[in-house]
C-alpha cells in the first residue's frame, strides 16, 4: 500500500477525506495539530476518527498559535461570531493551513510518502483564503521545489478530494463510505464533551449540510442551543 499523510482535524470534512484516502487503498498516517484552539474537543474527535477508520497511525503535533493570536479560535478575548458576517470572519487563523501543510510535508518526506490528503473545502465554507484551489496548487508546486525527495524524483501530490463538493455532497460521500459522523466535532466553541453550540458558522454549515443531504444530523448539541 502507498503511504499517505492525512491532515485530520476531527471535523466532518477531514474525516470524509480520510475515508476517501482509505477507500483508494492508501496506508494513512494521520496528523492533527494542537495549536491551542478554543475547540479542543476536536483533538479527541480526531483520535476517535483515526481509530474508527483504520488509520495506520495518528500523531498530534503542537504549535502554539495562541502566542500570535489574531483569531477567535486562538484568542479567547475575541468572541466567536454567532451570526453571519461580511468578509473573512475572525475565526480565520493566520497561516494555519500553511503551517499544517508544511508539517505534513515534512512528515511525508520522512515516511517516504508521496501523497498528502487535506480536507479543505471551497464551496460550503467560511471564505478562508487558504482553502482555495489555487492555494493548494501553489503549495503543491512549492513542495516539489523545496524537498530533497522531490529533487531526487519522488514528487509529491496534494489531494483535496472534497474541495469542490457542497457540504451535503461531502456528507453523502462519507455516509456511503460508512463514516459515523457522531464521532466528529465541527463546532468552533464546543464544550469539553464535544457538544456543539448550534450557532457558530461551522455549526450552521454542518446542520444545513445534513438537512440538504437528507441524512439525520447526529451532532450532540449543548442544552439550550439553537
Amino acid at each position: 500500500m502507498r503511504r499517505a499523510v492525512v491532515l485530520l482535524s476531527g471535523g466532518l470534512d477531514s474525516a470524509t477525506t480520510l475515508a476517501i484516502a482509505r477507500s483508494e487503498g492508501f496506508d494513512c498516517h494521520c496528523l492533527t495539530l494542537d495549536y491551542g484552539q478554543r475547540h479542543r474537543a476536536e483533538l479527541d474527535a480526531a483520535a476517535r476518527v483515526a481509530a474508527a477508520l483504520g488509520a495506520a497511525g495518528h500523531r498530534v503535533m503542537q504549535v502554539d498559535l495562541t502566542s500570535i493570536g489574531g483569531s477567535a479560535l486562538t484568542d479567547r478575548s475575541i468572541p466567536v461570531p454567532e451570526a453571519p458576517t461580511q468578509g473573512i470572519p475572525v475565526t480565520y487563523v493566520p497561516a494555519r493551513n500553511t503551517i499544517l501543510l508544511s508539517l505534513a510535508l515534512a512528515w511525508a518526506e520522512v515516511l517516504g510518502a508521496q501523497d498528502i490528503f487535506f480536507g479543505a473545502n471551497a464551496i460550503d465554507y467560511s471564505g478562508y483564503p487558504d482553502c482555495r484551489p489555487e492555494y493548494m496548487r501553489a503549495f503543491e508546486a512549492l513542495a516539489n521545489l523545496a524537498t530533497k525527495a522531490a529533487i531526487e524524483g519522488s514528487r509529491l501530490t496534494l489531494h483535496t478530494p472534497v474541495i469542490a463538493l457542497t457540504k451535503a455532497e461531502i456528507i453523502r460521500r462519507g455516509a456511503a463510505l460508512g463514516i459515523d459522523y457522531a464521532l466528529t466535532v465541527s463546532c468552533y466553541q464546543s464544550d469539553r464533551a464535544g457538544r456543539a453550540c448550534g450557532r457558530c458558522d461551522s455549526c450552521r454549515l454542518r446542520r444545513a449540510g445534513f438537512a440538504a443531504a437528507g441524512i439525520a444530523d447526529p451532532t450532540r448539541y449543548m442544552p439550550g442551543s439553537a
